[in-house]
């Protein structure tokens, strides 16, 4: 008998757009979160995800700048990052972006958390 690896990831991209608040708050209504990007693949999923559908060129995810350092919603370390190489380097110490948003192009952006996206619950 041979096992094969596999990788299941169910997500859903809410096509309302809402600040980060009111994305995290509309997931936990529906027994969800806000999305976690532990791992490249996790990553390319969500970025696959996101361009199948109409939404904005950005979308929410369960990332989020607190206490000097990026926190996942679901307390997992950030371990895997997909921020910009280069250029802007503001994720690093955000003065006012502080919530984390997926790109369609599959760039991770620090964004202002009142700003209203479409998001990614999982």
């Amino acid at each position: 008998m041979t096992f094969l690896p596999f990788y299941c990831f169910n997500s859903s991209v809410v096509e309302v757009k809402k600040t980060w608040e009111k994305a995290l708050k509309h997931c936990r209504k529906t027994h969800a979160k806000l999305i976690s990007l532990l791992s490249e693949t996790e990553h390319w999923l969500a970025q696959k995800a996101i361009q199948r559908v109409q939404i904005t060129e950005r979308v929410w995810f369960g990332l989020r700048y607190l206490s000097d350092r990026w926190l996942w919603v679901d307390k997992h370390p950030l371990v895997y990052q997909a921020w910009p190489r280069g250029g802007d380097q503001d994720h690093q110490c955000p003065a006012w972006k502080r919530c984390g948003a997926l790109t369609k192009g599959g760039l991770w952006e620090n964004r202002d958390c009142q700003e209203r996206l479409h998001f990614i619950c999982m």
